[in-house]
């Protein structure tokens, strides 16, 4: 397997481990909901039960940002490299190397640090488009683009 499919591999992972947590958690709550029976306290009841939907419903946009997350990396090409740097790039810069696909955090692969970021970010979008030798401006330090494998 290629750095850049252990790359790949490590943000379908992520997703996938998310979407197991998030997914948990709405499980725990739905046990936590039919459960609990009506208690002589009323209000406390009802309001056990209001935070409980609150939390069900946070719970739920999360999933439906993980689902968003991993339709991205769907569209992720794993082997083409390309002159520019666009999805799927690895970006090897002055500063850092990061991996445009979805935020995902930091991977070690072969000594090196890659950070995983979603093209939506700052940096992403400001590496988006350039070239080897190409410079971006990002909190006052200029970066320059080495390498896009």
């Amino acid at each position: 397997m290629t750095e850049k499919e252990q790359l790949h591999q490590f943000c379908a992972t992520f997703i996938t481990e998310r979407i197991g947590r998030i997914q948990k958690n709405i499980g725990d709550i739905q046990s936590s909901l039919t459960s609990e029976t009506k208690s002589s306290a009323g209000d406390k009841h009802e309001t056990g039960r209001a935070m409980l939907q609150l939390e069900r419903e946070k719970l739920g946009q999360q999933l439906s940002e993980a689902e968003k997350m991993k339709q991205i990396l769907a569209k992720v090409p794993k082997e083409v490299n390309t002159a520019k740097v666009g999805l799927g790039s690895w970006v090897v810069t002055s500063k850092a190397d990061y991996f445009l696909a979805i935020s995902a955090g930091e991977f070690k692969v072969n000594g090196k640090c890659v950070y995983c970021i979603s093209a939506a970010t700052p940096i992403a979008k400001l590496l988006f488009g350039k070239q080897i030798g190409d410079t971006a401006n990002f909190n006052g330090q200029e970066i320059k683009i080495t390498e896009i494998r």
